[in-house]
């Protein structure tokens, strides 16, 4: 048996998947189920690349080299053993909240499970910790910015 739903429930559920961004919803009303989706962005679309920082492109390593003088060599943070990276897809946030300290620096020294960052993800706070005791050598994202699942976040030595 097929009902005739009237076309302003439809657009009632359109506007509510447009005003809260939502890519899918369903409506149930006894035997009546409606579920609408809408693609969000462009599917081959490719993320905005952060632009490099002059300070992440000379950050190096001393190396001593066969004949005895210091070379520089580029320090590749992402295979570094203390790479903490991302678990999800979210906006990182490195303090508690707005206006507050942020929970870790470049030097702080980390004990197990210290929050390092927050990443939101579909408003759900995500509280990021330390895997290990080490020291802060690197953070890799700015504050209020996207990251991508497997980013790279901090790295800890």
């Amino acid at each position: 048996m097929k009902m005739k739903i009237e076309e302003a429930v439809f657009d009632k559920l359109a506007e509510v998947l447009k005003k809260h961004d939502l890519s899918e919803i369903e409506y149930k009303d006894n035997d009546v189920k409606i579920r609408l989706g809408r693609t969000v962005g462009a599917i081959n679309e490719t993320p905005p690349v952060a632009p490099v920082k002059a300070k992440q492109e000379i950050e190096v390593a001393e190396n001593t080299s066969e004949t005895g003088k210091e070379e520089l060599v580029p320090i590749d943070w992402n295979t570094h053993s203390g790479a903490v990276k991302s678990p999800m897809v979210g906006t990182c946030y490195l303090a508690p909240e707005p206006g507050a300290q942020n929970f870790v620096a470049v030097g702080d020294a980390v004990t197990k499970d210290q929050p390092l960052l927050i990443i939101e993800a579909m408003k759900v706070m995500n509280l990021i910790k330390s895997p290990t005791d080490g020291k802060v050598v690197h953070i890799a994202v700015e504050n209020a910015k996207p990251v991508e699942y497997g980013q790279l976040l901090v790295v800890i030595e």
